[in-house]
């Protein structure tokens, strides 16, 4: 028997496949599942690991499922039914909702597999593909620390940064809120090098003084001048899933009745641009909305 627990992975996609990826090099035993069987066995033969015939098979095989997949609505679906996750836990097993999901969903769900005699927890990351690959992830913990002292190991592969955040539910709470904060400073930042190029200032240059001053952010570290300014607008991250993670903040501020005037407007804006540019993008392609905007263009790309 494996010194380390079997882990079922559910979600091979641009962030999952290389943090299942690392818990394969950590050595631990991998059950893998993904909504493309195609893309599951392309990561079974380049990675390792083995493809289960069904997430309730992956269940049934495994002591901890992790779970990264785009919206908490395809996180029930995978759990329910005759074939989900459900069907198959094991008795005090931990399924690790690595998503950046909707807090009140995962709860639900919390509770139900709590009435199966297992165990959930909301574990969402932070750094993009970049720091998926290199294992550089900051992961937010919602569960008990009891629990999160199990699957520690697991997150350790995957991350360097485990904060644990409160009960279920508050680590994608605490995910939301860190997108919206990225959002606006996305924005602002965006903004501000629009008007500096009307005025006659290099954009690029401007990212150095704000990398060097009191405005600079993850954006004007990792994001202007790797996708923004260089027009690959490639960072990994979608669009349509920044305007997701933007309306559960939305919606944790109205059931906490707490006035949001900027964050309204900012995820209006980031779904504006959503429309009028179409499924499909990545989220840094949000500079194009002050483009258009303007008239102007910001980008190196000819």
């Amino acid at each position: 028997m494996s010194a380390k627990p079997n882990i079922g992975f559910v979600g091979v996609g641009s962030m999952g496949w290389p943090m299942a990826a690392l818990l394969h090099k950590a050595g631990f035993p991998l059950q893998i599942v993904d909504a493309s069987s195609e893309r599951a066995q392309a990561f079974a033969k380049e990675i390792g690991g083995t493809v289960a015939a069904s997430n309730r098979a992956l269940a049934a095989a495994s002591d901890i499922i992790i779970t990264i997949l785009p919206t908490s609505a395809i996180v029930q679906a995978v759990l329910g039914g005759p074939d989900g996750v459900l069907a198959g836990l094991r008795k005090d097993a931990v399924v690790v909702e690595m998503s950046s999901g909707v807090p009140t969903i995962t709860r639900a769900l919390a509770e139900q597999v709590a009435a199966a005699g297992a165990h959930m927890v909301d574990a969402p990351v932070s750094g993009g593909v970049p720091r998926a690959k290199t294992g550089e992830l900051a992961i937010m913990f919602g569960g008990s620390q009891a629990i999160l002292e199990r699957v520690r190991p697991a997150l350790s592969s995957m991350g360097t940064s485990i904060t644990r955040t409160g009960d279920v539910g508050s680590a994608h709470a605490m995910k939301a809120l860190n997108n919206l904060v990225s959002a606006g400073g996305f924005l602002i930042g965006v903004e501000a090098l629009m008007i500096g190029k009307r005025f006659g200032l290099d954009p690029s240059a401007m990212v150095d003084v704000l990398n060097s001053s009191t405005g600079m952010n993850n954006s004007t570290q990792k994001k202007f001048k790797q996708f923004v300014l260089s027009g690959q607008y490639n960072a990994g991250f979608g669009l349509d899933l920044m305007v997701k993670d933007l309306s559960i903040a939305l919606e944790i501020g109205r059931d906490t009745n707490t006035p949001t005037p900027f964050s309204a407007l900012c995820r209006e804006m980031w779904a504006s641009c959503a429309a009028m540019l179409g499924p499909g993008q990545d989220h840094t392609a949000i500079a194009k909305l002050t483009e258009k905007l303007s008239g102007d263009t910001l980008s190196d790309k000819k």
